[in-house]
């Protein structure tokens, strides 16, 4: 889903592949496109765009495909494509909103069957979110990133002790708490960087820290170089390069 690959669909391994592009016109645009006079075969393709730092930690947990095997899932996912069909065959005012909103619908399925099929067993923020007590706590984290959070304050807020908490958070999520705080308020700080001039000093004091140094250390260890030299995007280390470190960080979790 979220890596781009590319893909072949075939009924014979053994056949060879025909680019999609020499048999419809692309871009569709939401327009609907038959080959050979159509049959038993739907495809639909759309993407998502997501921005902001915040959702590399959700890019780099999405799985490559989600296979939809449960009858009653394939029933509920073919209901909103069959819907989506109608919507573009047959414009309607407010239909390109329909759409955009079936479209939705299709996304938070495929990722409920993906956290459904692999709860057991899989270590990350994505899974953890279905731990009510574990999610709890990345909520306090996302909420109030310029709090004070301590080990043993996320453990009374999900009604855990400190040692059972911290454990349970290591186990589920992949790192420790003050680990998972520390990367989300770097990645809320390249955001603050992106869309701001807020000086350093200004962003540490507004993600918890007491001094720029302390904040400056922590940033560079999470995304590869200073925040002064992202913000230049002139150092060794670039932007693109600090995210794809951190997002490798987060894939070993997987």
């Amino acid at each position: 889903m979220p890596r781009g690959l590319a893909s072949c669909l075939v009924s014979d391994l053994t056949l060879t592949p025909v680019d999609a592009r020499t048999i419809f016109p692309f871009p569709l645009n939401g327009a609907i496109a038959s080959c050979n006079g159509g049959g038993d075969c739907l495809l639909v393709g759309g993407n998502f765009i997501v921005t902001d730092k915040p959702a590399d930690i959700l890019l780099a947990e999405l799985p490559p495909i989600v296979h939809i095997r449960n009858e009653s899932d394939k029933t509920a996912m073919r209901w909103s494509l069959e819907r989506m069909r109608e919507e573009l065959r047959a414009p309607q005012p407010g239909g390109v909103l329909v759409a955009q909103q079936l479209a939705y619908m299709m996304l938070v399925q495929g990722l409920r069957l993906h956290l459904t099929e692999g709860l057991r067993g899989r270590v990350g923020w994505l899974f953890a979110l279905s731990d009510k007590q574990m999610s709890a706590a990345i909520t306090c984290m996302h909420d109030e990133p310029a709090h004070d959070w301590t080990v043993e304050e996320l453990g009374q807020r999900v009604g855990m002790s400190r040692s059972t908490f911290a454990l349970r958070f290591k186990e589920t999520v992949g790192v420790s708490p003050v680990e998972y705080l520390t990367r989300w308020r770097m990645l809320q700080a390249a955001d603050i960087m992106a869309k701001t001039s807020d000086s350093i000093s200004e962003i540490a004091q507004s993600l918890g820290y007491q001094s720029a140094s302390a904040f400056t250390k922590a940033f560079k260890e999470i995304m590869g170089c200073s925040p002064r030299q992202y913000r230049r995007g002139q150092n060794s280390v670039s932007p693109a390069l600090a995210r794809a470190k951190l997002l490798e960080d987060d894939r070993a979790l997987l």
